[in-house]
Formats: C-alpha cells, sequence, structure tokens
C-alpha cells in the first residue's frame, strides 16, 4: 500500500482491509506508545494499552468513516485509555498526591495536563511526519534502546548514516515541537 489520501485509506479499513490497519498500525504504533510513556512511565504497560487501543479501532472500523485525522483520533483514544488506567491505579494517585502540596501543585498540574494533552497529540504527527528511515533509526534509538552499531546492523547501513538519520529526525523534532521543548527533553530522557 503506497503513501495515499488518509480517505482511501480510511474507506479500504471500513471495508475490512487489513492491510489499511496494518499501515495505520506500522505508521502510528510508535509515536503512541511515546505518548502512552508519559503518563505511564512503563513501556510494558505503554505498549500493552496501546495494542488494546488498535484492537477497539479495528473493531469499530465500520464507523471510521466519521474520523477526520487519524493520529489525533488515535491519540485521543490513547489519552483517554492512559486516564482510564490511572484512575484505576487509585494508589498510586494517592501516594503522589501526599507527596504534593497546597493549591499551587493543583493549579501547576491543570496547566501541566493541559500542555501535554497538546504535546502528545504534536508529538504523534510529528513521528509520523518523519521520512521513514529517519523513524525507523529514530524508534530503534528510542524505543528499542539499540546502539548505533546495532542499529546500522539492522538497517544494513553505516553508522556513519545511523548518526546522520538521527540527527535529522532530532532536528525534525525539535523543529516542529520547539514550543514542547522541555516535555520533549523528557520524553527523550524516559524512552532512551
Amino acid at each position: 500500500m503506497g503513501y495515499n489520501s488518509s480517505d482511501f485509506i480510511l474507506h479500504e479499513l471500513k471495508s475490512g482491509q487489513e492491510r489499511a490497519f496494518d499501515y495505520i498500525f506500522r505508521k502510528h504504533y510508535k509515536g503512541l506508545c511515546a505518548q502512552a510513556m508519559l503518563y505511564l512511565k512503563d513501556l510494558d504497560t505503554a505498549q500493552g494499552l496501546v495494542q488494546n487501543c488498535f484492537i477497539k479501532f479495528w473493531e469499530k472500523r465500520s464507523e471510521v468513516t466519521e474520523i477526520q485525522n487519524i493520529p489525533a483520533y488515535l491519540s485521543f483514544m490513547v489519552r483517554n485509555q492512559c486516564i482510564d488506567y490511572l484512575r484505576k491505579e487509585k494508589v498510586i494517585a494517592k501516594a503522589h498526591n501526599e507527596h504534593e502540596s497546597g493549591k499551587t501543585h493543583a493549579e501547576n498540574s491543570t496547566e501541566n495536563v493541559v500542555m501535554l494533552h497538546e504535546f502528545e497529540e504534536e508529538l504523534v504527527i510529528a513521528l509520523s511526519n518523519l521520512p521513514e528511515r529517519c523513524r525507523m533509526a529514530f524508534e530503534y534509538s528510542r524505543f528499542e534502546d539499540l546502539t548505533y552499531p546495532e542499529i546500522a546492523k539492522k538497517m544494513n547501513i553505516s553508522v556513519k548514516a545511523v548518526e546522520a538519520l538521527l540527527s535529522r529526525a532530532l532536528k525534525s523534532l525539535r523543529s516542529e515541537l520547539k514550543e514542547y521543548f522541555p516535555l520533549l527533553l523528557l520524553l527523550l530522557g524516559v524512552i532512551r
């Protein structure tokens, strides 16, 4: 399947074409895992939650023509799943709240949550907009924790080429997400 319009992909998905689903999954999975990591701080939990979102997405494929923006729709699903998960894990939330105090913290939290939501949507879009080889190198480095020589071997390119791809990916992400630079640094630190 080529890089066709979003409408075509949604039409194919609605008619039950698994290749359309596979395309969407491969394009957005890693970015959505990064989004979930910002909430959950646990890669296994984040990956499981994102996989559940994709299962629901497939199950609701007959309704997909109502979707205007696939990355934003999936990001919204993941965010809601993360929030539901964290609500169920009230013990963690309670422990966190006991260490924090005062109304000022609550106000800052609300601002941070809003900014985090905006960042998540922009991150998913920015990752999906990277050229494919840049995105692959970035994902191997940040999500699979591979070294440059390991990435070079996996992609059948030189270590210098890996460095160039990663440099290009980071430059692009820094440019597209400059308003969220502190959160981008946090993400890169968490996933590294």
